[in-house]
């Protein structure tokens, strides 16, 4: 199927696109996901600690949090990259392009991620957490050495639900100039009239995708078995 659709295209002349396309969007994905995934852990993590019964708890912090990530979390990324424009242009230097793309992208990741660490660590048994805190162990130390390691295959499938809803923003990302497969699949196919373009670059989504989720399930396993 995939030699039909390169047969019957003018192949030669949106190739470079493509792989630029293919580029961009790796970049924007793997930007995000760096960015976003560390940011969203540690705002999780302080949304659990911080929590009534939690190791760091304070009521008005967390309710800061909470708030803060209830406010912003349910924005649509499209909504939410024109909101945050001026933000973006003042540390981006610009709204439009792929970095402008992964600034807003990131902002949107981190408060995705930071509710499903939140979620995946109320799972757990809190008897551990209070045997670490008899026997002397600091905050910090509980964090690293029970809270994390004992939800880190939750918290891979957590990640990797998150990889997938970065890879369905930056098809987005063509609204501001962005790039990606997405904008690519729109641009060449849909508005050209191209729908073999369009399913290829759709195609090759899908594969992107369930790539990724096949190691994120085996992670996931293979911490969990432990």
């Amino acid at each position: 199927m995939t030699t039909h659709i390169l047969a019957a295209t003018d192949w030669s002349r949106i190739s470079g696109t493509f792989y630029e396309s293919l580029y961009d969007t790796l970049i924007m994905v793997s930007v995000t996901m760096l960015v976003g995934g560390f940011f969203g852990l540690c705002l999780g993590i302080l949304l659990y600690t911080t929590r009534e019964g939690g190791i760091l708890r304070s009521k008005g912090i967390f309710t800061f949090l909470n708030v803060l990530v209830n406010f912003i979390r349910p924005i649509p990324f499209i909504i939410l990259l024109s909101a945050f424009g001026p933000l973006t242009v003042l540390v981006i230097g610009s709204q439009i392009g792929r970095d402008a793309a992964v600034f807003g992208m990131s902002i949107a990741a981190t408060f995705g991620v930071s509710r499903i660490v939140e979620q995946n660590l109320v799972s757990i048994d809190p008897g551990v957490i209070e045997a670490a805190r008899a026997m002397g162990a600091s905050p910090w130390k509980i964090i690293t050495s029970v809270i994390i390691p004992e939800a880190l295959g939750p918290l891979i499938m957590g990640y990797t639900f998150v990889f997938i809803a970065i890879v369905d923003m930056s098809a987005m990302a063509g609204y501001i100039g962005g790039g990606g497969i997405g904008d690519f699949a729109i641009v060449y196919g849909y508005r050209a009239y191209d729908f073999k373009v369009m399913y290829f670059a759709v195609f090759v989504i899908i594969i992107f995708v369930q790539l990724a989720q096949l190691v994120g399930n085996y992670l996931a396993r293979k911490v969990m078995r432990r």
